[in-house]
């Protein structure tokens, strides 16, 4: 990595991302889905950045601080959503959403600067992993679990940063090649075939299904909504944020959804990638 120094701490109103290792998983994923030719066209254009080497590395960018338009790393939804179904931000003019198809369209477009195309490329990259971190589709009065505490504090600060980096790094550490190894190896052509052409939308919703379910403790399924907490809806203003519990069982049961999510990014975001970069074949 070229001279670049991380200051990952929490923004004060979103959530973070998949932490350092889940995000270089995704890239270094989605870059052995590229076709000769996309493959090609990354490579120049990541030879032009003064600041990263890999492409996984590139895919940090959004997350260095100042955020990257920090508006656009997650999607709120409303607390008695019961699924996504379209690919529109429902609480707000700027999401993930957004971010997927501005960065699209700049980077499909060989009119556009080269310096342009290779934003869009970082961005896109890392909006893609986003999107598949369950709590990046949540709900806007607890920040995507942030206010959620875990107790023992070993596996982060609070629901987010668990899922963030503890399930990752905590099984498998944070070798980011050996765990796309891994994963790569274990995605099957029928999975390929499976993911590769499905929608924001279902990739957004996906993720909404994983943070409602009962075994994530998220939140408390009652009257046709996702409450904060037995008690209340919505997490309000000076409320006494509520802690749960997080052992090793709870890390080691969502492995697998964590493992699953990482492959479906990468083969989405490689396949995305080839079709972007197609007038390039």
């Amino acid at each position: 990595m070229k001279n670049i120094v991380y200051l990952l701490v929490l923004f004060p109103s979103i959530a973070l991302s998949w932490g350092d290792t889940g995000h270089k998983v995704v890239c270094e994923l989605a870059l052995e889905e590229l076709t000769p030719a996309a493959r090609a066209e990354v490579d120049r254009l990541l030879e032009l950045d003064p600041d990263f080497d890999t492409f996984a590395e590139s895919c940090l960018f959004a997350d260095i601080e100042p955020k990257v338009r920090p508006l656009e790393h997650f999607i709120n939804v409303p607390r008695d959503a019961r699924a996504i179904v379209k690919d529109d931000c429902p609480m707000a003019d700027l999401c993930l959403f957004t971010a997927i198809k501005d960065d699209s369209v700049i980077l499909a477009s060989t009119s556009n600067t080269d310096t342009a195309r290779l934003e869009a490329l970082k961005l896109l990259g890392h909006w893609v992993g986003d999107l598949h971190q369950p709590l990046h589709v949540s709900y806007g009065d607890d920040r995507g679990a942030n206010d959620i505490g875990v107790q023992p504090e070993s596996c982060g600060e609070n629901l987010h940063s668990t899922w963030d980096n503890c399930i990752i790094d905590g099984n498998t550490g944070a070798d980011y090649l050996q765990i796309s190894t891994r994963l790569g190896s274990e995605i099957t052509d029928n999975e390929r075939s499976l993911w590769e052409f499905d929608s924001p939308s279902e990739w957004a919703n996906e993720s909404y299904q994983i943070s409602i379910s009962p075994t994530v403790k998220y939140c408390t399924l009652q009257q046709g909504a996702c409450w904060y907490s037995a008690h209340n809806m919505m997490l309000d203003d000076g409320e006494v944020e509520r802690d749960i519990m997080v052992p090793g069982s709870y890390i080691s049961t969502h492995r697998e959804t964590v493992d699953l999510r990482l492959k479906q990014a990468g083969v989405r975001l490689g396949a995305l990638l080839n079709r972007l970069l197609l007038a390039r074949e």
